[in-house]
């Protein structure tokens, strides 16, 4: 029995007093968050923007198996949000309706949830009405049974079966009403809104993702912010395993959602402690940028430049260098040679076909 299927649902209960603690010193550490960006310059202030909604785009659909193009997604949501960073890439619609999704629900966080806008995230994320070769229901709730299964064909292992179909109407209207509603603390709101809404399943897929919006809607909600300077999906991501099992542990046990509520609080916790590590890399890096602002580099550099200071796999080389620019390789060794005369780069120890090069300042 799933706990949508029990009598009191959705009347979740659980421990105040446990929950009022973690709580408590959850909100001490947004608002040091908070106050601390808005303390530093514009400049850095929306670049921790960018990386951040960058992330929480790319990981919460890496929680669902998907892996999208990192520099796309950032380029996307500069693009959108007017920055200056924005579109030098290629426009793709799949990846911009995964932005278009999250922004709407942090860059307007104070907008009422409808119907109609969950229906327009959902057909967002899915513009051309399929996922992978899967065709997938957009425009509507889901018309038949959805299941979260694992495993390989004929060995399936079924962690959660969401209700009827014919039930999906009626609990979104009693659940949207809640959000709407409800009085209850914001972040607390968050939490409670992702398992609620996951456990109804909705829709034919995206699910995760939608639900994840939906808390970083109330979170921006309880910040009274639109900026974002951590990523949930992030952490979730890194703890991804915990994450399916409380979900699964929780839509299997009674209406007491305390252990739901405890992790899901301690893993936004985490997320908030490090995005105080990612704060202290942009910084680096804008003293990094701020060190070359006499230095004259071509937009080839400036592309393997930035890759660099973000956490680029394996080493460079002069093969790396061309297939990322699409250029020739003599062309990629003249870059690397300009760059190693400015004292930015260095070659590796390694030598012949093994010949690399770093940064000769890492962050």
């Amino acid at each position: 029995m799933y706990i949508y299927q029990l009598k009191d649902w959705p009347n979740f209960i659980w421990d105040a007093d446990l929950i009022e603690k973690i709580l408590s010193d959850l909100r001490y550490e947004q608002g040091c968050l908070i106050g601390g960006m808005e303390s530093i310059g514009f400049q850095l202030r929306e670049e921790a923007i960018l990386q951040t909604l960058t992330q929480e785009v790319v990981k919460s659909s890496e929680i669902e198996g998907e892996l999208l193009d990192q520099t796309l997604v950032r380029s996307s949501v500069a693009r959108q949000l007017g920055m200056e960073y924005a579109a030098v890439h290629k426009i793709d619609r799949n990846i911009d309706g995964v932005v278009e999704m999250m922004l709407d629900a942090t860059q307007h966080f104070d907008e009422p949830l409808t119907k109609k806008r969950l229906i327009q995230w959902h057909s967002s994320l899915f513009p051309m009405g399929r996922k992978s070769f899967s065709k997938v229901q957009v425009g509507q709730w889901r018309t038949g049974p959805v299941e979260v299964i694992s495993g390989h064909r004929g060995k399936e292992k079924i962690h959660f079966e969401g209700p009827q179909a014919d039930q999906v109407t009626r609990e979104m209207k009693v659940f949207i009403n809640w959000v709407n509603k409800s009085k209850l603390d914001l972040v607390l709101k968050a939490a409670v809104g992702h398992l609620w809404f996951v456990t109804i399943h909705p829709f034919d897929d995206g699910n995760g993702r939608i639900a994840r919006a939906i808390a970083d809607m109330l979170l921006a909600r309880s910040e009274k912010v639109s900026s974002r300077f951590y990523s949930l999906s992030a952490q979730i991501q890194a703890e991804r395993k915990d994450y399916y099992s409380i979900l699964e542990k929780t839509q299997k046990g009674n209406l007491d959602i305390t252990d739901w509520l405890k992790w899901f609080l301690e893993c936004l916790k985490r997320a908030i402690e490090h995005s105080k590590i990612s704060l202290e890399l942009i910084l680096k890096k804008t003293k990094f940028w701020e060190s070359l602002k006499d230095v004259k580099l071509n937009e080839r550099q400036r592309k393997v430049i930035t890759l660099l200071l973000d956490h680029f796999e394996g080493n460079l080389t002069s093969t790396k260098w061309a297939k990322i620019n699409r250029c020739s390789q003599d062309t990629a060794y003249r870059d690397i040679l300009d760059l190693m005369d400015k004292k930015i780069l260095i070659r590796n120890s390694s030598s012949g076909r093994s010949t690399s090069y770093s940064l000769k300042i890492p962050l």
